[in-house]
């Protein structure tokens, strides 16, 4: 990445979690503990679908691949700010940042578009339940998942190259992880074109998976309401209530983080948001999926009986 006549920057220096001595010990441990579930839950939910036949439908295909983004990009951000809660030298190389932005930005925005697809995929299980297994063939949904990882990597190479093209000249300090806010707010460059860049781009994939999964709830729930019994509305209804948590936390979280004006950003408000969105998210989707799915749960027995035996 050529950055024009800047200053040869060759490293960022991350603020960690904390300053306060007396408080490293009880963070490293509780985020030691969410990376751990996190970690466990996202290979474990993979494992899972991969080892149970009965598992092996559209809809933990697509799930499996969720738990693989999640587990991406939250090992991409979580070791490295666990080791600086107690690091004296908290740098990372100008291209090991990189590495880390595009590591994130590619499994984030996969994530984001994977939603939408799951969102259909609901929408092709309820509507059309006869046709369901023809619609939603191997081949049909490893296609969608080969554009889902296309779009994803197309628009992180886009974010990191424009980002590390910047001039950082000033401070090296970063608040959490190597990120478009704290990157643009380093540069002493005219970031124009960046901004510029993520409300379109970026906002282009926003707009499109959210539009994608209201217009497949909209059918949903106009096929729901179709239904003779009320059991019956009540099972098709169960069935969408993860998948509407997990949007909701995820596309929350990312609506606040990208699509406000820089000038409201905070070093704390935003270092609170980042460790929600790089940990917590990702350690809450397959407790999401897990504790509310019955499929889930009988795997998880049927396996843990076999271990035992």
């Amino acid at each position: 990445m050529q950055r024009g006549n800047c200053s040869s920057l060759t490293k960022f220096i991350f603020l960690g979690i904390t300053t306060n001595n007396e408080s490293k010990i009880t963070l490293f441990a509780m985020f030691l503990l969410v990376y751990l579930i996190n970690f466990l839950a996202n290979l474990g939910m993979i494992t899972l679908i991969r080892l149970d036949p009965r598992l092996h439908t559209p809809m933990y295909f697509f799930l499996s691949h969720l738990s693989l983004c999640d587990l991406c990009y939250s090992t991409a951000v979580g070791p490295k700010m666990l080791v600086d809660i107690f690091a004296t030298d908290k740098s990372i190389p100008f291209y090991g940042c990189a590495l880390q932005f595009l590591i994130v930005c590619i499994f984030a925005d996969s994530e984001c578009l994977l939603l939408a697809v799951m969102a259909f995929d609901r929408y092709q299980a309820i509507s059309n339940p006869l046709l369901y297994t023809v619609n939603m063939s191997n081949k049909v949904c490893s296609l969608l998942m080969a554009g889902v990882y296309l779009v994803g990597v197309t628009d992180a190479l886009i974010h990191t190259t424009l980002a590390f093209r910047l001039c950082f000249c000033g401070s090296n300090e970063i608040n959490h992880f190597c990120d478009v806010p704290p990157l643009l707010l380093l540069s002493c460059s005219d970031t124009q074109v960046n901004e510029l860049v993520i409300f379109t781009v970026f906002g282009f994939i926003e707009l499109s998976t959210i539009s994608g999964v209201l217009v497949s709830y909209c059918y949903i729930i106009l096929s729901v309401l179709k239904m003779p019994s009320a059991e019956g509305r009540l099972k098709a209804f169960s069935t969408c209530t993860s998948h509407l948590t997990a949007v909701a936390i995820f596309q929350g979280t990312i609506l606040f983080m990208y699509f406000r004006p820089s000038s409201s950003y905070t070093l704390d408000q935003d270092k609170m948001i980042s460790l929600f969105y790089t940990l917590v998210i990702p350690m809450l989707n397959p407790l999401i999926y897990s504790l509310r799915n019955k499929d889930v749960k009988e795997a998880l027995v049927k396996l843990k009986y076999k271990i035992c035996s």
